[in-house]
């Protein structure tokens, strides 16, 4: 059997663990307790018959406590879900502790009076654009400075070594090839630091890389111009055999000029009486004439051989030419 009296002279008197002391006052952390104070009336272990009003998770409910279930730890507290509507709430406590003490049903109206003010007060927080808090860590902003301050100093001091070998590589202090290194690297180190310094050079000089020539130049030969003849094929074709064809008539001319030179010294040696009238009448038949065969370095009479030229392959093609005669006044009127 249950003697609150008891129960409460041992918490009073000597220990309990859900009290708080202090100068002023005694308060309590039990979680069923209505008011948070340590008292006779407000003490949830001292009492045989108790209520009071929780809130979990937005929703309220209404905790009884009676002797008859003292017996049963599992079952001792009844819970009961209270309305949304403040007054509805009311109602309810009313209905539910008709009979129980004044002072537990005022606590508890008092307390469900305080729930329903902060989850409004809630509620409206919600809907407001408040700013947000961001938690500043001091000590993993230290650490993380640290860490790059660390990286830093190590990439300076791989790249110092990394001069310091390719100062020795151009000295040859290792030799021709290094025995711990691959020659394609070495290499490679090469004609980066090459390739660095002549684009500082152009960058003095003001002028472009040759990337960028190339982009340039790739950039105008993207507009491809075109120039198309009016000729066709077949009109080239006839202007190569008629171009073939003047050839030969000039080497057959000449070679016939040739051989009526041959012909006129001779005449000549045999008789100068009729060279006169020889000349005469071949004048009208060679209209065109050429120089004297020329002689050799000793100044004697002796011609030199007339240099052949290649004739062109292809069909030779003969030419004649009709020259006209003046007319007569007869004949023109005969004619």
């Amino acid at each position: 059997m249950q003697a609150d009296d008891v129960i409460w002279g041992i918490i009073n008197s000597q220990h309990c663990s859900y009290k708080i002391k202090t100068i002023t006052q005694n308060f309590c952390r039990n979680e069923y307790n209505v008011t948070g104070l340590c008292s006779r009336q407000s003490c949830p272990l001292a009492n045989s018959r108790y209520a009071t009003v929780r809130e979990q998770g937005g929703v309220v409910y209404l905790y009884m406590k009676t002797i008859e279930r003292a017996h049963l730890p599992s079952k001792m507290w009844e819970r009961v879900k209270l309305s949304g509507n403040y007054t509805k709430a009311l109602e309810q406590i009313d209905s539910n502790l008709i009979y129980w003490p004044e002072y537990l049903v005022h606590k508890c109206k008092q307390r469900i009076t305080k729930i329903t003010q902060y989850l409004i007060k809630m509620k409206k927080l919600k809907l407001k654009e408040a700013p947000q808090l961001v938690p500043i860590k001091k000590k993993l902003e230290r650490r993380e400075h640290a860490r790059e301050n660390k990286a830093l100093t190590a990439a300076r001091l791989e790249k110092s070594l990394e001069r310091e070998l390719i100062a020795r590589l151009k000295s040859r202090a290792y030799g021709d090839q290094p025995l711990n290194i691959n020659e394609d690297v070495w290499q490679a180190v090469l004609n980066r630091e090459k390739e660095v310094e002549a684009e500082k050079e152009l960058e003095e000089l003001g002028m472009e890389s040759d990337d960028e020539t190339d982009e340039s130049d790739s950039g105008e030969e993207e507009e491809d111009v075109e120039f198309v003849s009016d000729l066709e094929d077949s009109d080239l074709e006839d202007m190569e055999e008629y171009e073939m064809d003047g050839a030969e008539y000039n080497s057959g001319d000449a070679e016939d000029s040739d051989e009526l030179e041959g012909s006129e010294e001779d005449d000549e040696e045999d008789g100068s009486d009729d060279s006169g009238d020889e000349e005469d009448s071949e004048a009208p038949k060679s209209s065109k004439r050429k120089a004297p065969p020329p002689t050799d370095a000793k100044g004697k009479g002796k011609a030199l051989a007339p240099v052949k030229k290649p004739r062109r392959k292809g069909p030779r093609v003969e030419i004649e030419y009709e020259e006209a005669t003046p007319l007569s006044a007869a004949q023109l009127a005969d004619w």
